[in-house]
């Protein structure tokens, strides 16, 4: 029988999560750079649309963290044309639809970090977060380990929510 606490550390094994820290990062803007790219896969933009895209998030929070962008590098809502803003939340919308097919997703945690002291790590070009969640999904190990389990790599989902937006898109 364990006794808790433990006295020793015991691994958990994700020998996927190499492909986080041997990338290098390109430089200025990602989102940018994704926006004005026709390199769709190695930018992880999994669709697009007139003046915004979706594009997963290469640190995801959970499996299948997806970003719904504008093409125009705008730092708030109110920067963004009617158009646009209407389109925006039509990718969020896209997104739950190919989240929920693909990873199962139950519900979402859906928000803008807005500035740097809200947690935006692109401040000067708005994106929203679309996170994924699943009843029961939150453990110890995020709250006492500070680590996240993402159960599947990066690629494998991309390829999946691809062509769940192509289908959806085509509907």
């Amino acid at each position: 029988m364990t006794e808790f606490p433990k006295t020793e550390i015991e691994a958990l094994w994700a020998p996927w999560r190499v492909e986080y820290f041997q990338r290098s990062e390109p430089a200025g803007d990602f989102l940018l750079a994704a926006a004005q790219t026709t390199e769709d896969e190695a930018h992880l933009v999994v669709a697009r649309r007139r003046s915004t895209f979706l594009i997963m998030n290469r640190y995801p929070y959970a499996a299948g963290h997806i970003m719904a962008v504008p093409y125009r590098k705008v730092a708030g809502l109110d920067a963004l044309s009617e158009g646009e803003m209407v389109e925006l939340w039509s990718m969020v919308i896209l997104a739950q639809k190919i989240l929920r097919e693909v990873v199962k997703a139950q519900g979402f945690n859906i928000g803008i970090n807005s500035g740097a002291c809200a947690g935006a790590g692109v401040e000067d070009h708005l994106h929203v977060h679309i996170v994924p969640r699943w009843e029961g999904d939150s453990n110890f190990l995020p709250v006492i380990g500070q680590v996240r389990i993402i159960p599947e790599a990066l690629m494998g989902t991309y390829q999946k929510l691809r062509e769940a937006a192509f289908r959806a898109e085509s509907c």
